[in-house]
């Protein structure tokens, strides 16, 4: 699975299943109609309980600690490092994540919003002027990518350095959970391979980082997470750095790729929701007219956009990332009928329980008006909803995750119009993360300000600052 701002800094790094996506997807529901919300399965060679339905979802993420615990595989320990959050427990992590906290709180997030709507803008220019299709999932992760390298570690990556550098990083994703088998070919070599890769650049960027006091306009994810530590008495060695570096790419890259895939999707299929969003930025005074970075919007502004709030939560109910959380149980304990023995692993299905939670209306429907004040479908029954888990562990990025997410579908219904370049949309497939199986295929037009289409060979001149 794909850790990222839904995996990595949730502490609870999500697995898809284990087998061919229908495959996975079809087994899955037929032992759940036959056993139950809480039945037996494997991962791995190893004996798993797989966990569906808002109220046992509760009990394992509120039982941190006491039933349930965080324990990874040797390949993930080893690949992510002894000292990173996801595999760090107890004091430990808790006094982690009030390190990290600061990294996604709401001034962070404001000093982030420009830089991230300039990225987002120059990826959308970027698509519509190369004049073809272009396949969304793999451009989506190669903007989220450059956002968590260039906006967030405030790294100046020249952009063949950025391909080298996101080449290793998939590989090291790719291998998280592989054999811990240290020989030649083996996909934990890869893994450790692609890690020691990332290291030795990271180490460079990092000590040059420290060296020089750049003159900037703002504070990047890892100036505002040294001063944190060291608020909390905290000075961090350069191996706790590169490591907290790779997991803040985390927070800005696999799953959020996926997301703003599945965003690009939905608003494909349903122009009439495309339509809404831009009816409520045209109310709220911040559709796109050319305006200079100094007039962007600022958090209070996206914050407004009550309608976007409820597209980005459908997308992230009818399309989740990832399926669900990993954790191993601390004691034997009994669950909706069905006992979880001492060390056998537990899987909380995120998917499932989505799919299966009767508050929903029309479970299979994209329908953004069931988060609208007049319905707050999610707000009935807690743990129904849990796109980014919960608990102690619950995702310290998901506010990060929304704001690219909203700026994204900002700037795709102001400043573009897209179409499907293929007869039929493609299936989902959802490992290691959802995605298209044939990428989404689609064409982009770039737009003026008033809503003409610009020519692809006059906007490509327009070059990229990001």
């Amino acid at each position: 699975m794909a850790p990222s701002v839904s995996g990595i800094l949730c502490g609870g790094l999500r697995l898809g299943a284990w087998r061919t996506d229908m495959q996975g997807s079809r087994f899955h529901a037929s032992r759940r109609e036959k056993y139950g919300n809480v039945f037996k399965t494997h991962l791995l060679g190893r004996p798993l309980i797989r966990v569906t339905g808002s109220e046992n979802v509760r009990k394992i993420l509120m039982g941190e600690h006491s039933l349930v615990s965080s324990q990874w595989p040797r390949s993930l320990r080893m690949l992510l490092g002894s000292t990173s959050l996801i595999n760090s427990i107890g004091d430990i992590h808790r006094h982690k994540r009030k390190i990290f906290a600061k990294v996604f709180s709401h001034e962070a997030l404001e000093c982030y919003l420009p830089k991230i709507q300039q990225a987002i803008q120059d990826g959308i220019r970027e698509w519509s002027s190369s004049g073809e299709p272009i396949m969304v999932y793999q451009q989506a992760k190669k903007l989220t990518f450059r956002i968590a390298v260039r906006v967030l570690l405030g790294f100046r990556v020249s952009e063949d350095d950025l391909n080298l550098l996101s080449e290793s990083f998939e590989q090291l994703v790719a291998n998280l959970f592989s054999l811990p088998l240290d020989f030649p070919f083996s996909g934990y070599r890869k893994g450790m391979r692609a890690r020691d890769n990332l290291y030795k650049y990271l180490e460079k960027a990092i000590s040059e980082k420290l060296q020089c006091k750049q003159d900037k306009d703002y504070s990047d994810a890892l100036d505002i997470l040294i001063d944190s530590a060291k608020e909390q008495g905290k000075e961090f060695t350069m191996q706790e750095l590169k490591e907290s570096t790779v997991e803040l790419i985390f927070a800005a890259f696999a799953t959020t790729s996926s997301a703003s895939t599945s965003l690009i999707l939905q608003l494909l299929q349903h122009p009439a929701v495309l339509e809404k969003v831009r009816q409520e930025l045209r109310s709220n005074g911040i559709f796109h007219n050319g305006c200079k970075c100094e007039d962007r919007p600022r958090m209070a502004a996206v914050a407004r956009l009550k309608y976007l709030d409820c597209v980005i939560k459908e997308v992230l109910r009818l399309l989740p990332p990832v399926s669900g959380g990993y954790r191993t149980a601390l004691q034997t304990f009994e669950l909706d009928g069905c006992q979880i023995p001492k060390g056998w692993s537990v899987l909380y299905s995120i998917r499932d329980t989505h799919d299966t939670a009767p508050i929903f209306q029309n479970v299979g429907v994209f329908d953004p008006d069931r988060f609208g004040e007049d319905r707050d479908e999610d707000k009935s029954v807690r743990f129904s909803y849990i796109p980014f888990g919960g608990g102690v562990r619950s995702c310290l990025g998901k506010e990060l995750a929304k704001v690219i997410l909203k700026v994204l579908a900002m700037e795709l219904a102001s400043t573009s119009r897209f179409e499907l370049a293929t007869r039929t949309f493609p299936r989902m497939l959802t490992v290691p993360v959802v995605h298209p199986m044939d990428g989404l295929k689609v064409k982009f037009y770039g737009l003026d300000s008033n809503q003409n289409e610009i020519d692809p060979e006059s906007e490509s001149l327009l070059g990229t600052t990001v």
